[in-house]
């Protein structure tokens, strides 16, 4: 159902406010580069620090841009299940193609409650629900037997898998019918990931360099696997740029450099040290970026 170079877009802001222009803008950058889908309001979007009305009107804001030519993924998870719900409930009445739902963080529930918590989202209406696994930000791991057992609900279509554990991804794509959806969470994954079964990726570095994120994909798809590989390592230097400081930090002031944001964020997050980043800059001047 879903598959491609997905961003996973970064939240712009002026003045502390969300900046729409910039966002629209973004939108034109990504669909013009040959991204597969758009996901506002994830981690990258800086989703914790968005209120319920910022939340809707990022959303709209993209579906508005996107205007139906590429998927829009809203993320619409919470630590509590019923916030979970209200946005999830939104972001089927604003007319996006799926739902983006993270593992509770914080919480630290058990299996069980990992699958009551989605499927109770999921009961509460007829969006695809894409699971989010990304334990070194929630502080839970999804296992494979619990991806399964909630691949079994209807409109439970897909993972977005962020481990960084290729046992677990073989586990998964091994347990779960072959129209569901694992796509990577981890960018320098995208590529072996492929390699075992993953349609895609919900990308970080798509935010900066979204043709090559769709060329690795295009080529791999058409069989070109040699010179896929060549642009996994291509972008390799960006994949460990990007994450040289807490995301979104290096991807927005990537952008900023890239003039196409302004840098600002939202406590707690704040620009990056000096040292790391003149590395960024090295990257993106040396790959011709910015």
């Amino acid at each position: 159902m879903f598959h491609g170079a997905i961003v996973a877009t970064v939240t712009p802001f002026r003045n502390g406010k969300l900046d729409k222009s910039a966002l629209k803008k973004l939108v034109k950058f990504q669909i013009d580069s040959g991204t597969d889908g758009i996901v506002p309001c994830g981690t990258t979007g800086e989703s914790a620090t968005l209120s319920f009305d910022e939340h809707e009107r990022v959303i709209d804001t993209v579906l508005e841009a996107a205007d139906g030519r590429v998927p829009v993924i809203a993320g619409t998870g919470s630590n509590n299940t019923k916030e979970a719900i209200v946005l999830t409930r939104y972001a089927k009445r604003a007319g996006a193609s799926a739902a983006l739902v993270i593992t509770p963080y914080y919480n630290k529930p058990t299996q069980e409650g990992l699958v009551r918590h989605f499927s109770a989202v999921a009961e509460s209406t007829d969006i695809p629900i894409i699971l989010y696994n990304v334990p070194g930000r929630t502080g839970v791991n999804m296992a494979a037997s619990t991806v399964a057992r909630l691949a079994e609900v209807p409109t439970v279509v897909g993972v977005k898998e962020a481990s960084g554990n290729l046992t677990q991804v073989c586990d998964i794509i091994r347990m779960t019918p072959k129209k569901f959806c694992v796509l990577s969470g981890d960018d320098a994954l995208f590529f072996p990931m492929m390699a075992l079964g993953a349609k895609g990726v919900i990308s970080v570095t798509s935010n900066v360099a979204p043709r090559l994120m769709a060329d690795l994909y295009d080529t791999y798809v058409i069989g070109e696997i040699s010179r896929a590989r060549d642009i996994h390592y291509q972008l390799w230097p960006l994949f460990n740029a990007l994450f040289i400081e807490t995301n979104p930090i290096p991807a927005k002031t990537a952008l900023a450099m890239m003039r196409r944001i302004r840098e600002e964020f939202r406590l707690p997050l704040t620009p990056m040290a000096e040292a790391n980043r003149k590395a960024l800059a090295k990257v993106l001047s040396d790959m011709k970026l910015a």
